[in-house]
């Protein structure tokens, strides 16, 4: 039998990268897996992908930052499922502008929103599901930027990510009564989309060098395979080639 055979899973930020990723293996271990995001299109491009590979995908399009989009979303799947065992809170952003000088109080909101409070909202859709059920896990995909503050990730993603990982950590702490677990994953640079939301753009050799969709994909699957009597409330995920940032990204003098 496949590992999540008979499991409901929700996936945000499920079109690109990390998202799409853990999507993907899911659904090949047999889960049914709700794709979830801002953008139709590529939901539905990971979702015939899945179909394509004999899996079972849901595309719903829901803005994480938007409660009563969220509370629509998740009444929708509950109706059609009845449960959800997993949730990935994986939707997130970040600014071109991202330095204290640059920002603007329109852009905090953005960030803070979509990462933070968005996170939340989700966690407050699953959780009378898990409680009833008396089971479930929340993954919540943080940053390496909730560990340390960077000019790299700037003032608004690391307070966002700190924010994530600290709402993880109080629902390792308060939640488990209830059956449900978290786990805080928190990777440095990931090859995704987001990179090119830097300044500084890398080569393809320095992309290959760090963490790949793929790899955080696996790492979801670990946590996921744990027994409910065992918990890793956090976990720090680093690129195995030590790469030190140049003052051009981090914004400091030169």
């Amino acid at each position: 039998m496949a590992a999540f055979q008979g499991k409901v899973v929700w996936v945000t930020g499920g079109g690109t990268g990390i998202g799409a990723a853990a999507a993907r293996m899911f659904a090949r271990e047999g889960a049914v897996v709700a794709v979830m995001g801002r953008r139709r299109e590529p939901l539905e491009q990971v979702a015939a992908q899945i179909a394509k590979d004999g899996g079972t995908a849901i595309v719903e399009p829901v803005d994480v930052s938007n409660r009563e989009q969220v509370d629509a979303a998740a009444g929708r799947l509950l109706q059609r499922h009845a449960r959800v065992d997993i949730l990935v809170n994986n939707a997130g952003l970040n600014l071109v502008n991202r330095r204290l000088a640059e920002l603007t109080r329109e852009d905090w909101d953005l960030v803070i929103n979509a990462n933070l409070t968005g996170a939340y909202n989700m966690v407050s859709a699953v959780l009378p599901a898990m409680k009833t059920q008396h089971d479930g896990l929340i993954i919540n995909i943080a940053s390496t930027a909730a560990k340390r503050v960077s000019g790299v990730a700037g003032i608004a993603y690391s307070s966002s990510k700190f924010g994530m990982l600290g709402m993880s950590l109080s629902l390792t702490q308060e939640a488990w009564q209830f059956g449900v677990r978290a786990c805080c994953i928190c990777p440095d640079d990931v090859n995704t989309p987001i990179m090119q939301r830097r300044k500084v753009k890398y080569s393809e050799e320095i992309l290959a060098q760090m963490i790949q969709p793929e790899d955080l994909a696996d790492i979801i699957r670990c946590v996921s395979l744990l027994h409910p009597r065992t918990s890793i409330p956090e976990m720090v995920v680093t690129p195995t080639t030590v790469r030190p940032y140049t003052p051009a990204e981090s914004g400091t003098p030169s």
